[in-house]
């Protein structure tokens, strides 16, 4: 016998609505910002809805996990502290932690999932984790599948790994470049994206090597051809970005992603799916008509030099065609794809910026803009960040998910009993006394038909068994009744039946892998520092959000501006015409930078 593992889906939810939707589009799991204490500071949710959330999705057997993962202050452990117990009674499924600290509080048994933001790149760190308590670990989104595949040999808890969205350019956990700039902490929830920003890239002696250029944006990540592979490497969970994506974003790529990864579990018996349900849509998904930079897939296959999003941080969207002629008010399009009135288009310019066309109305292949005295040329490519019909479509209800049902129908002496049965094996029964009476014309037909009629239930009913000695007649409104009761029972008993993992939390000594805490560290309150202390570590330096480090990398990442710019001394023996170190120029921020070839990672420094 296969003992098959669980492959979740997980989705991000950004209040309840897209919470819902990312279930009923085929999650099996959503991650949510509590309302505090968050890595999405903008992104908090209320408890009611947290707990809304939950009851919803546990009809599917689905989960909801929610993110509390940001370093604490010591004012603020007893409010993280009561926080949990509130998240434990709204019956989530786990908390995202990133501060050891937590571990430390008067806990409810709730599973705890270690944080990307805890820069989970080892097996030692992993494995520690899992020691600790963790009963999932979500991986950095650097790491190559040898990578993963190492760590997934050392443990056993469930691996979460990142497959589509936004990438931060810097290991999670450790960037402080927006609080050092702006006293906005990414590891506060606060992060101001200076990463995003378009730098001049200066070398030594102050020439200019690159001229305002997004030189730290990334492009969003893009894994989708590569779900098997991630699967058969140990990642359990499938996790798409996207707290504070919109609804459209939501619908659109979970329904991508669901349709892939079940075409897989299809064909691998020794992989089944987390949740219960299968969805129906109304349109077809594509990844390129939700926002995105380009696409990338980042180090999984290794590095290469075409990460970047370097002409702009915008949402590009889907490439249209050529101009092929422009006119007084109108311009002409080579591509095959139809275009609508309100279709947003984009194109860069001769200097290589991202400019936005409004489509006023299309008539053939023209295509009169809103906007006039536009910088087209022919020749230019343009690209459909936003296609209204698409649009219109996602944002009416474009998915149903239902879970399959059998309902049988037998006599008793007394009456009859009826029986509900659903996929998962889960029932409900009703026992009802009535007299019988013999009708005139063969009731199956009616029978069944009335009680497949499941209205707008999560349920579908695949089969009506009647097991009757007599041609009995039931009232239409009787069987309805019956049929309702049913389906009630059967929810509740879904509901209950859903297993919240119940997680005795101990606490452990074993030796955390570092020895000497840095300010890499985050340590930021007196309860994460007893937490080293314990695993027999010694706190050097506080978060640097308590105490900012002088003269330390604001950044560490495995992009190399370097080898983007096919200078990799590791890879070719052309060496640029620059002198070093090189400088990263915006307005009045000047960042240094520095190359640790050894270890293919770049730091970035204050100046």
């Amino acid at each position: 016998m296969i003992n098959a593992r669980k492959i979740e889906l997980l989705a991000p939810a950004k209040n309840l609505e897209c919470g819902i939707e990312a279930i009923n589009h085929g999650a099996d799991a959503v991650y949510i910002g509590a309302p505090k204490f968050s890595a999405r500071a903008a992104a908090g949710n209320t408890l009611d809805d947290i707990q809304a959330l939950a009851q919803y999705a546990h009809q599917f057997n689905a989960r909801v996990y929610v993110a509390l993962n940001t370093i604490v202050k010591d004012e603020e452990l007893e409010e993280t502290e009561k926080l949990i117990w509130d998240l434990y009674n709204a019956k989530v499924d786990a908390v995202i932690i990133q501060d050891m600290g937590i571990t430390m509080l008067n806990l409810p048994p709730i599973p705890l999932h270690a944080s990307t933001q805890n820069d989970n790149r080892t097996a030692d760190k992993a494995k520690f984790l899992e020691e600790a308590g963790f009963s999932q670990v979500v991986l950095a989104r650097e790491l190559t599948m040898s990578e993963i595949k190492a760590i997934y040999s050392e443990i056993s808890v469930p691996l979460e790994a990142f497959v589509h969205g936004a990438l931060c350019v810097c290991y999670s956990g450790q960037c402080y470049l927006s609080e050092a700039i702006s006293k906005r902490s990414a590891n506060r929830g606060s992060c101001a994206q200076f990463c995003r920003l378009p730098y001049t890239l200066l070398d030594n002696e102050g020439k200019t090597v690159v001229q305002k250029k997004h030189l730290l944006s990334m492009k969003d990540l893009n894994l989708s051809e590569h779900l098997e592979e991630m699967i058969d490497a140990g990642v359990s969970s499938l996790k798409i970005e996207g707290r504070l994506k919109d609804l459209s974003y939501v619908k659109n790529v979970v329904t991508y992603y669901r349709q892939k990864l079940d075409k897989i579990l299809a064909r691998r018996p020794e992989y089944i799916r987390a949740s219960s349900g299968k969805s129906t849509y109304t349109f077809t998904p594509n990844l390129e008509k939700s926002f995105n930079r380009g696409y990338t897939e980042y180090f999984f296959n290794g590095r290469t030099p075409d990460m970047w999003s370097i002409d702009s941080p915008k949402s590009i969207g889907e490439p249209i065609g050529k101009i092929k002629d422009v006119f007084d008010r109108f311009f002409t399009l080579s591509g095959t794809k139809l275009l609508s009135n309100g279709d947003g288009l984009c194109f860069l310019t001769e200097n290589k910026e991202l400019q936005g066309i409004r489509v006023n109305r299309i008539e053939g292949e023209k295509v009169f803009p809103a906007e006039n005295h536009l910088s087209l040329r022919k020749g230019t490519f343009v690209y459909r960040n936003y296609d209204h019909e698409f649009e219109k479509i996602l944002s009416k209800k474009s998915a149903e998910r239902k879970i399959d049902i059998t309902i049988s129908l037998e006599e008793t002496n007394t009456g009859f009993r009826l029986k509900i049965e659903d996929e998962d094996g889960i029932s409900a029964f009703l026992e009802v006394e009535l007299n019988k009476e013999t009708a005139q014309k063969n009731q199956t037909d009616n029978l069944k038909n009335n009680l497949s009629k499941t209205g707008n239930t999560i349920f579908n009913v695949t089969e009506v068994k009647l097991h009757l000695l007599g041609n009995w007649f039931i009232p239409a409104s009787l069987i309805t009744d019956w049929r309702r009761k049913l389906v009630d029972s059967l929810l509740n008993e879904r509901i209950s039946s859903h297993i919240i993992e119940e997680v005795s939390h101990k606490q452990t000594t074993h030796a955390f892998p570092t020895k000497n805490i840095t300010y890499l560290g985050n340590v930021m309150n007196k309860k994460s520092e007893l937490f080293y202390a314990q695993h027999q570590s010694v706190v050097q330096e506080l978060a640097f959000e308590k105490k900012q480090q002088k003269a330390v990398p604001l950044m560490f990442t495995r992009h190399c501006i370097k080898q983007s710019m096919g200078w990799c001394p590791k890879e070719t023996s052309t060496r640029p015409p620059y002198k070093e170190p090189f400088y990263l120029l915006y307005n009045a921020t000047k960042l240094r930078l520095e190359f640790d070839c050894k270890n293919c990672e770049m730091k970035v420094f204050d100046s």
